[in-house]
């Protein structure tokens, strides 16, 4: 038997204690569920608004790119393509939201640097350059807010967790400990006072 049970006023303190403590820790496990909820639908909203965007200007991006192998040929804006420099640019920071790190995509902006010249090409070219530069952004901004929206689903579910077993495990278990050792200390004073009032009544008697 676990001797924090017996019904002494020791154990029932530790019982009240733990049981303020489990309470306490409810409310800031749900107040914490609250504020990553409201976090994650924020985000969530975020990434439709950008994935919608994504969308329309892929469609420009393929129409212009389609006009510019009509006029120039698949070959060359191929060459052109490759002349491209490859995206270094991008750093990843972290930042914490009620204890959970989230992603933080720095992008740098720079201004679009021509890696052909304006005499053998076409407006369509620029046009899907300029919107591709454009996805790659979006892409790079909706990787960070999905990223953020996973992992504040993941301490969400957590959290939830815990708090469903503060609430219906631990509290309970204490509020049932608390209530035994008061009943049982109860008991004790009833029978320690009958006791006294016999034994005051036989003194009386001799």
């Amino acid at each position: 038997m676990d001797p924090n049970t017996f019904p002494t006023k020791g154990n029932l303190m530790r019982a009240k204690n733990s049981l303020v403590l489990a309470r306490q820790g409810y409310g800031l496990m749900d107040k914490k569920r609250n504020i990553l909820i409201r976090e994650l639908m924020g985000l969530i909203d975020e990434a439709k608004g950008i994935q919608s965007e994504i969308d329309s200007t892929f469609r420009a991006a393929y129409a212009a790119l389609q006009k510019a192998n009509i006029e120039l040929g698949i070959n060359y804006v191929q060459e052109v393509g490759a002349s491209v420099p490859v995206e270094k640019g991008v750093k990843i920071k972290a930042r914490s939201i009620m204890g959970t790190e989230i992603p933080l995509v720095q992008h740098e902006v720079k201004p679009l640097q021509l890696t052909y010249g304006f005499y053998n090409t076409t407006q369509s070219l620029d046009e899907a350059r300029y919107h591709f530069e454009r996805v790659k952004e979006l892409t790079i901004k909706l990787s960070m807010v999905e990223n953020s929206a996973y992992r504040l689903a993941n301490s969400i579910k957590k959290t939830q967790k815990r708090a469903n077993a503060l609430k219906n495990i631990t509290i309970p278990k204490y509020e049932t400990l608390s209530k035994d050792i008061s009943e049982a200390l109860e008991e004790k004073e009833r029978e320690e006072f009958t006791r006294l009032k016999v034994i005051k009544r036989n003194k009386e008697k001799t």
